[in-house]
This record gives C-alpha cells, sequence and structure tokens, in this order.
C-alpha cells in the first residue's frame, strides 16, 4: 500500500477529521465538480466518488450531495451512510430512503439510479467488502451506536423527478 494512503486512512481515522471533513469537503467537491463541468472531484483523489441528487425527504426539493463510493463489478455502486463516524445518519440516506429513485455524476456522466438500503447476510456481504476497500469505515463504525447504512445504487430508473419506471 502506498505511503500517502495509508497516512490518508490514518489520518481519516481520526475525531478530528470527523469533526472538520463534513464542513469543507462537500463544500470543495461541489465546487470543483461545478467547474469542471461534472468531470472531477477532489476526494475522489483519496476514494472514488459520485455526486448525488436525490429529493429531499420531506421538501421533495432536488438536493445535490458529493459521496465516497465504492464502484462494483457489476456496474453498480455502494454508498457508505458513515458521517465520518459521527452519530446521526447523513441526511442523504433518509432521502434515499424516502425516495430511492436518484440522479449521479459518475466521471462526468449523469444518469438515473435506483437505491436499495441493504440488509441481513446481503449487507454483511457488502460490509466485508468496504473494510477491505477501505479499512478506516471500521473505525468510524466502532465510535457509534447506529449501524452505518449501505446502499447499493443500480442504473436505470426514473431519476430525482421521474416517474421512477424502468
Amino acid at each position: 500500500m502506498p505511503v500517502g494512503l495509508r497516512m490518508m486512512q490514518k489520518v481519516s481515522s481520526t475525531r478530528a477529521f470527523a469533526k472538520i471533513a463534513p464542513h469543507f469537503i462537500p463544500a470543495m467537491d461541489r465546487a470543483v465538480h461545478r467547474l469542471t463541468r461534472g468531470k472531477v472531484m477532489l476526494s475522489a483523489q483519496m476514494l472514488p466518488g459520485v455526486v448525488l441528487t436525490a429529493k429531499g425527504a420531506r421538501s421533495g426539493q432536488p438536493r445535490v450531495t458529493p459521496l465516497a463510493c465504492m464502484p462494483e463489478a457489476g456496474g453498480t455502486w455502494l454508498l457508505i451512510g458513515s458521517n465520518f463516524g459521527r452519530p446521526g445518519h447523513p441526511a442523504w440516506t433518509a432521502n434515499l430512503l424516502a425516495h430511492p429513485d436518484a440522479e449521479v455524476s459518475w466521471r462526468g456522466e449523469s444518469f438515473p439510479v435506483r437505491a436499495r438500503l441493504l440488509t441481513g447476510e446481503e449487507r454483511a456481504e457488502a460490509w466485508r467488502a468496504v473494510l477491505a476497500f477501505w479499512p478506516p469505515y471500521a473505525t468510524y463504525q466502532a465510535r457509534i451506536e447506529r449501524e452505518i447504512r449501505l446502499f447499493r445504487l443500480t442504473r436505470g430508473s426514473g431519476g430525482p423527478g421521474g416517474s421512477g419506471g424502468g
């Protein structure tokens, strides 16, 4: 494992990172993503990332959230609701529970997806893969009482404003 990656994993596991990162990483990612017309996310230099557009759980208004993700071999993605190891579930997870049809921007391309919350053995298997992919998620889980939500995104739904057929 490259030294820089090992160092980033150590830094991202600290409580200080969990306190500071939620305030600057998403804002930086949104700005750079917008400026590069969807081609670059700074945090993707560390972990792959998507920009998720989902309807707000209560408002129904589009919510744009840059997120780290784990691409899967079959053309799906796992989203990890770690919230940097902070107590509450991140808002985007409630949005996907209420409105699973969404849109992602991935490597400069935007397309509709459908999100599904993973449970049981399917979640356990995905969690093992996530920990192998980015071990600091284990530190985040150990810090909190809630179970970190995992979602699998599959291409092809109605998108955040669509009918969901598809």
